[in-house]
């Protein structure tokens, strides 16, 4: 396949055989995830799992960050608009499902910002690389949205229930050192190495038996499978949280850098 035709905001390498690097770009913009790369994000698993040329996949953003999160100009969109706001729920559902149900090993080098969409593939993916002063938040209730994405599901597995709602509910950012210590990555290196380890980890991968590891995978996964539920009730809260006035007030706050003024009652 010749994926750079098929693809805008994705580069791709081959920096081994068998592994195929998906790099996130949007340069000048911290690979914020705007509407092009998000829909190629929900979409690309497909055809990686559908490339018999692919042991492992190798994810990271360009320019040593990972990705800033949902792009501004996507978001006014989805919330003055219902067809992008479906459009973009249908999207958010299959890239997470999207990334659990890839047969091939994904591990992802993470470095600088990981937010958002990005965040959701960083963390989703089998085995993850973070270096010590990445920043990692999760940043939907600063913008006025429920944690959806993959942060209901994903989290409490990794880290613990506690740990989740105290960084989830507060919006907490965390340091490539900490994610490691409460085991929301697999490993955390010196910021200059990430490359290096994750790509050293998907060669290995690739010389396994693809066939044990694939299935070793699909059975792990099972455990995320389990939590589709939470998912997507927790994707459907937030896309349902774009309609009402606090999503208004928590992007306006972003592009105007300001604290958020939030509605101090709500009739939940």
């Amino acid at each position: 396949m010749n994926w750079q035709q098929r693809y805008q905001r994705l580069k791709f390498d081959q920096p081994s055989e068998g592994v195929l690097e998906v790099i996130l770009s949007n340069p000048g913009r911290l690979n914020a995830a705007d509407s092009q790369m998000h829909r190629e994000l929900a979409y690309v698993w497909r055809d990686i799992d559908a490339d018999e040329n692919i042991g492992a996949v190798l994810v990271r953003g360009e320019g040593g960050a990972f990705s800033s999160g949902g792009d501004f100009e996507m978001i006014e969109e989805m919330i003055r608009d219902y067809e992008a706001l479906l459009r973009v729920w249908k999207e958010a559902r299959d890239l997470v499902y999207g990334v659990v149900n890839c047969s091939k090993p994904i591990v992802a080098a993470i470095e600088g910002p990981a937010v958002g969409a990005g965040l959701a593939v960083a963390l989703l993916a089998d085995i993850s690389v973070v270096g010590k002063t990445a920043r990692i938040v999760d940043g939907h209730v600063r913008l006025g949205v429920a944690a959806g994405d993959h942060s209901v599901m994903v989290w409490p597995l990794l880290c613990g229930l506690s740990k989740a709602k105290y960084y989830l509910l507060l919006n907490e950012p965390l340091s490539g050192e900490e994610a490691e210590r409460i085991g929301l990555v697999s490993r955390c290196v010196e910021d200059g190495a990430v490359y290096a380890e994750a790509l050293k980890i998907a060669q290995k991968l690739t010389q396994g038996s693809p066939t044990a590891i694939r299935f070793t995978k699909y059975a792990l996964n099972n455990w995320l499978r389990m939590m589709g539920p939470n998912f997507d009730t927790s994707l459907a809260l937030e896309f349902m949280g774009f309609l009402g006035p606090d999503a208004k007030e928590g992007l306006a706050s972003l592009q105007e850098k300001r604290r958020p003024r939030f509605q101090k009652k709500s009739p939940l």
